[in-house]
């Protein structure tokens, strides 16, 4: 007889809502007090800030006011993301033996594989994309993350129905340049939506029921609807009063200064290549990396991969991840060399201190 985990869907909700249900149901996994369970939510619109980082820093405070955009603080890790109702949010509640291992890796690709063919059963060719993406022909659809709490996991994914990418680049704190119809027109050809592909969006109770098939055969277990136990319940409420207040979201401010953004270019044999640098002061690390210009890169979703490898990376550590990364993969620079982006990293970080600069 095949396990039985648990199904629930709680529905539309305040983004503190649902950071207080992620803890709420993970400290109950961990205790042992629920069983493994699949949650499906969906989030009025909301700027979600990892466990670290400051909104002064991270997001456009002004534009999130004015679009009444709530902000959040996650109990994980991660970058800030904008949420709200054009996506299905995903979380997979289970236990080390669940899994039989603790690698996130192995575990990450499992899963991420798992929802892939789920969503393939709609249509769209979905595959995983390490390190924690699925996307459809390049494009992003889906992005993922998991923690362990103890012997309990949580792992996370939003699936992307009707997204509206120029909203999230104008909560997130960026440059006004990467915010140019050209720069928008880019950040649209990186990601796909589900309405997009399919021609209409689909129903979402079609999606919940493919997603659960394919998590179902993959660890060989069936589903039962369920709903918040009254254990689960008094977690929630206790979290819920320590998460949704002022305190909670605004514990870290760090100004602005702290985390200055900065760009550059420069004209190459092979094209004008432009990098716009979010740096970090305090660790002296890289936070992110944006690039644009007039160059050809084949293919061209080498450039995000690239922008991810150099993410959250010390400043000493550049050269060495850029030119690991051209080196481990079959990429057409037409014209282009490795150093070139690593020349221009480099004159966005000496704006921000002469004595800063990339070995």
């Amino acid at each position: 007889m095949k396990p039985t985990w648990r199904v629930i869907d709680t529905g539309l909700r305040r983004a503190a809502e649902n950071i207080a249900l992620n803890r709420a149901l993970l400290e109950a996994r961990q205790a042992d007090e629920m069983p493994s369970t699949l949650r499906f939510l969906r989030l009025k619109p909301c700027a979600l800030l990892r466990f670290h980082q400051s909104a002064e820093q991270e997001l456009n405070l002004d534009y999130c006011r004015e679009q009444g955009v709530d902000i959040q603080r996650r109990i994980t890790g991660g970058g800030a993301i904008y949420f709200d109702e054009t996506q299905l949010g995903w979380e997979l509640y289970l236990h080390k033996r669940d899994l039989g291992t603790a690698d996130m890796q192995t575990i990450t690709r499992r899963i991420c594989e798992a929802a892939a063919r789920g969503i393939q059963a709609l249509g769209v060719d979905a595959q995983f994309r390490p390190r924690n993406d699925i996307e459809v022909d390049g494009r992003k659809i889906s992005g993922t993350g998991g923690a362990f709490d103890g012997d309990a996991l949580m792992f996370q994914g939003t699936l992307l129905i009707q997204f509206n990418v120029e909203k999230m680049l104008r909560v997130l704190r960026i440059p006004a340049e990467k915010l140019s119809d050209n720069a928008i027109a880019s950040a649209r050809e990186r990601v796909a939506n589900l309405a997009d592909l399919l021609g209409q969006a689909p129903a979402m109770q079609a999606v919940q029921v493919a997603m659960i098939q394919s998590f179902a055969d993959e660890f060989g277990i069936v589903f039962e609807t369920g709903m918040i136990s009254s254990t689960e319940q008094a977690r929630f409420d206790t979290a819920l009063a320590e998460i949704d207040n002022e305190d909670w979201v605004h514990m870290l401010q760090r100004p602005q200064s702290d985390a200055p953004i900065m760009e550059a270019m420069q004209k190459f044999p092979g094209g004008l290549v432009r990098a716009c640098v979010a740096y970090d002061r305090s660790r002296q690390r890289i936070k992110q990396v944006c690039f644009s210009g007039d160059f050809f890169v084949s293919p061209k979703r080498a450039i995000a991969d690239l922008e991810a490898v150099l993410r959250d990376s010390d400043t000493d550590e550049c050269d060495r991840r850029v030119h690991a990364f051209f080196a481990e993969r079959e990429i057409d620079l037409l014209g282009l060399q490795p150093a070139d982006f690593v020349t221009v990293i480099q004159s966005a970080l000496s704006q921000f201190d002469p004595q800063t600069s990339v070995p």
